[in-house]
């Protein structure tokens, strides 16, 4: 079916085999933004909303987020990760936050849908403990920026 793994010959869903793969180290880095209007960004970065840190938060969410992407996504293999790393960037003059999440592992498949539900949690996190103030938060362009390991390696444009 196209050389999509997730389907078999007849193209019925199913995950994917990697028993007979080699394990390798693996690292995926993806970034997502949210933009913010100017009351819910000032919130932000001065720290004082009601439901308190929200970087904070919105960080070990990214991180809970991502331990836990084969509990949301169907098919993904579930993965002992080594790391999780989150980091939050504030562009004061759009008023945006863009998190990135490096996810790795020691493993037979890559982390990067890891790596993705991690930022997408985070950004979610940040849109539930500032909408009291801001409904109109918009999330975009969250997109795979690095992927290391396997057989191939992958770097975005």
């Amino acid at each position: 079916m196209n050389g999509l793994t997730h389907f078999d010959q007849e193209g019925n869903a199913h995950m994917v085999d990697v028993g007979s793969k080699k394990e390798t180290e693996r690292k995926a880095v993806a970034i997502g933004t949210i933009r913010l209007g100017q009351a819910a960004y000032d919130v932000l970065k001065a720290g004082t909303s009601k439901k308190g840190d929200v970087l904070g938060v919105a960080r070990i969410a990214a991180i809970q987020g991502a331990k836990r992407t084969s509990d949301l996504i169907p098919l993904c293999h579930p993965l002992p990760l080594t790391r999780l790393a989150v980091e939050f960037e504030l562009d004061d003059v759009k008023c945006e936050v863009h998190c990135v999440c490096t996810a790795q592992t020691v493993g037979k498949t890559g982390v990067e849908m890891e790596a993705l539900t991690g930022v997408q949690v985070g950004l979610l996190t940040i849109y539930d403990m500032l909408k009291a103030i801001d409904k109109g938060m918009v999330m975009s362009e969250t997109k795979l920026m690095e992927k290391r390991g396997g057989k191939s390696d992958f770097t975005a444009a």
